[in-house]
């Protein structure tokens, strides 16, 4: 089972071989009883010839994954690994890296360090600031905010059952909510002005409750999903500071307009924020699962997620913890997963990142004048970044989700509908530097 095997090494590189050299197609979502009767009875005591299973995959299950590299897939945020990264993710799982310590994985984890350090300078943070790769912007906010909750319990003398609030705007992504839930820690939810969370608003909230010194900690967006708006990161920074809250700010998704000349000072403000995460396997054209979790002073984190047991210790012992990542999040084992994008960066250079944001940010405007000049739709608010709301007007829930139905069903775009204001709508994400403003024109023309 452990031999190598050169007939089932070619198998699988031909199968990947065929994957990058052809562009991804949408597909379509499987039938689960189809699926059952496929896998069927491959699992169990005897093997299976693997060209056979590979084929059952090929024939059979890779064509219910919905191509989320597509460049016509422009729903929720999409995916672009560049080839480099896809390859380079390849040659770390056959490396079975384990990513746990410096001890265990020294040169992996000194390359992972090199694109956060490249991250924390392009959000202006300073030298010391440092961190790890999780596996998505939830568990970058879970790992963060547990370390907000438990600085501000060690800070302030509270008890493990104390309450506690986190200042959060109604347009946070779910996961903050869901973060909050998991560790304990109440929502303070502060009203946006126009969807954008702004430090006025939040001062006047802390000001009129009733016992605001319970509140601990905000969490700002840098960049919503849904229409990507940016708060006011730098009159929520100065509240912050005010008050003495820790400053989170979810970058999941925007946080990649760090790199684009053109957006870079929306995000003023940023650079004062305790935590950051942003998500490389969104807009940094990384394969998932890929996060970047940041903190301007990385000791609170190793306070909150350091774990000693006895078999722990060989990993410190004459060692520099600061550059063990499981210290800064609630993981122990974990895969390198930041270097597909250090080696897809060594190998592209950071301007061809610039490039290719800006090129999506390009075409979220132009989109944006192509609905204005369209009879029939309207454009619900200018982009901010690269994701862009409108409406087809006397269009009702139901004609949006047949229009989306008929478009996969074409292979013609993946395009969801979402909710905007109570009314359902329709949004395009732009991410893929290949989808063109052609594309979009093919699109919308099935709407009128």
């Amino acid at each position: 089972m452990h031999t190598y095997d050169p007939a089932l090494t070619d198998l699988v590189v031909a199968s990947l071989r065929d994957r990058l050299r052809n562009r991804p197609t949408l597909n379509h979502p499987g039938d689960g009883d189809k699926l059952d009767s496929v896998l069927a009875g491959l699992i169990g005591p005897e093997g299976n010839d693997p060209a056979e299973v590979l084929r059952l995959w090929t024939e059979h299950v890779a064509p219910t994954v919905i191509g989320v590299d597509s460049p016509r897939f422009l729903s929720f945020v999409p995916a672009a690994p560049t080839q480099a990264a896809v390859l380079f993710d390849t040659l770390v799982s056959c490396s079975s890296i384990q990513g746990v310590s410096w001890l265990l994985a020294s040169g992996p984890i000194a390359a992972e360090n090199h694109v956060l350090r490249l991250l924390a300078d392009l959000a202006g943070m300073p030298a010391e600031a440092g961190g790890c790769f999780v596996s998505g912007g939830s568990a970058g906010n879970l790992s963060a905010l547990v370390t907000a909750r438990d600085t501000a319990r060690r800070h302030r003398g509270l008890g493990p059952y104390d309450r506690v609030r986190f200042a959060v705007s109604d347009q946070a992504h779910s996961s903050i909510g869901n973060a909050l839930r998991i560790i304990g820690v109440e929502p303070f939810t502060v009203p946006t002005v126009d969807h954008r969370l702004t430090g006025p608003a939040l001062r006047v909230a802390l000001l009129a409750d009733d016992d605001p010194s319970d509140v601990i900690g905000v969490a700002a967006t840098a960049g919503t999903t849904n229409a990507g708006i940016i708060d006011d990161l730098t009159g929520i920074a100065s509240v912050a500071r005010d008050f003495g809250l820790w400053f989170h700010v979810d970058g999941a998704y925007g946080g990649a307009g760090l790199l684009a000349p053109s957006v870079r000072d929306r995000y003023r403000g940023i650079e004062h924020a305790d935590s950051l995460v942003i998500d490389p396997h969104k807009w940094l054209f990384a394969p998932f699962d890929c996060a970047a979790l940041l903190y301007r002073d990385p000791r609170p984190a190793r306070a909150t997620h350091a774990q000693d047991a006895s078999y722990l210790e060989a990993l410190r012992a004459g060692d520099d913890t600061r550059v063990n990542p499981s210290d800064y999040a609630h993981h122990l084992s974990r895969r390198a997963r930041g270097l597909p994008l250090w080696f897809s960066l060594a190998v592209h250079g950071t301007r061809a990142y610039s490039e290719a944001v800006e090129r999506a940010l390009g075409l979220a405007r132009d989109t944006a004048a192509l609905i204005r000049n369209t009879p029939h739709l309207e454009l619900i608010r200018e982009p901010e970044l690269s994701a862009v709301v409108f409406r087809r007007i006397g269009w009702t829930a139901g004609d949006y989700e047949e229009w989306s139905a008929r478009l996969l069903a074409g292979q013609t775009a993946f395009v969801a509908p979402t909710g905007w204001e109570g009314e359902t709508v329709a949004r395009f994400a732009f991410l893929h530097p290949e989808t063109t403003l052609d594309m979009v024109g093919e699109i919308i023309g099935t709407m009128t």
